[in-house]
């Protein structure tokens, strides 16, 4: 018999093979930790037994392959995108990045310039949206959902075309 694919999946990563009170570990936090599949462990051990370096910052052989290898990663994810190497910035994830497109837009915030957000984002998308806010004297509306959680759409672009929103 087959196998599911759910349960396939799980194989390949580590942490599912960890029981939490003799029952197996279902993990929902994927918004603010990913766990890893092994080739994604392996990929970083062995970077770090055999390449580890300073990615652009090193004229010696190691650096010098750590950039090579890092600038590959980033056009890949460019060519997967479609969008130019140029493009791709790195951050330590996707809290850090919330971060600081609130901070650098927040730059471009005045008094009574409208922040419209999802009252279904993560709290990471929240936060800084909220510091923006009282920096400048933004504020902050939520675009409308129903009682199940989903997005209207017609009001949400009523919304939009009355508000005029700076942040979207």
């Amino acid at each position: 018999m087959n196998e599911n694919p759910c349960t396939q999946l799980r194989h390949d990563f580590p942490i599912f093979e960890v029981s939490l009170d003799d029952q197996p570990l279902c993990y929902l936090d994927s918004a603010a930790t990913t766990q890893k599949p092994h080739q994604v462990i392996q990929a970083v051990k062995e970077f770090y037994q055999s390449q580890n370096a300073n990615v652009h910052r090193g004229l010696h052989t190691l650096s010098e392959q750590a950039t090579i290898a890092y600038e590959a990663v980033r056009g890949k994810i460019a060519q997967f995108l479609n969008v130019q190497s140029r493009e791709i910035v790195w951050t330590s994830g996707a809290t850090a990045s919330l971060n600081l497109i609130a901070y650098g837009l927040s730059e471009r915030l005045n008094e009574g310039d409208v922040i419209l957000l999802s009252p279904l984002e993560h709290h990471a998308n929240i936060i800084p949206w909220q510091l923006a806010a009282q920096r400048t004297g933004a504020r902050i509306e939520l675009l409308p959902v129903d009682t199940q959680g989903i997005l209207q759409l017609k009001q949400a672009k009523a919304l939009i075309a009355s508000l005029k929103p700076k942040v979207l």
